[in-house]
């Protein structure tokens, strides 16, 4: 389950932008019912990408972002309650860690899938039933 966190340098204080990360996927975790599975923390994965100003654009125009992008099988954030609240608490960890100063509406979350039966673990191209049931019997 890869997250890309992308955030404009200075969004956040220097320092602080690891923390949020795990931050972000703790709270994937907990609203999916699964914090401390043995399966999927272990696959809970991503990276983090602090780039230049003058490298990031809102609007057709240069300006500081932040982005929490999940790629993730399609059995997950299958309730308008898991979309609303994970977006909700994902926007508030960004914009209480800018010690609220950079914009909610200059921070964007969003979830695209991956091709049912092309979710690769370890070599094992799995479906989405295959996951559902590894990451039950974690």
């Amino acid at each position: 389950m890869p997250l890309t966190l992308t955030l404009t340098e200075n969004v956040l204080p220097r320092g602080s932008e690891k923390q949020v990360f795990v931050r972000l996927c703790e709270a994937m975790l907990r609203w999916h019912g699964l914090t401390g599975n043995k399966v999927i923390t272990p696959n809970v994965v991503g990276s983090l990408h602090v780039l230049p100003r003058g490298q990031t654009f809102a609007g057709l125009e240069e300006g500081p972002v932040a982005f929490v992008e999940w790629k993730m099988p399609a059995i997950t954030f299958a309730t308008r309650e898991i979309q609303l609240g994970y977006c909700k608490e994902a926007t508030d960890i960004i914009h209480d860690a800018s010690e609220r100063q950079h914009p909610r509406d200059r921070i964007w979350v969003n979830v695209s899938y991956a091709v049912d039966g092309a979710w690769g673990i370890g070599g094992v191209a799995l479906s989405n039933a295959q996951l559902g049931e590894r990451v039950a019997a974690g």
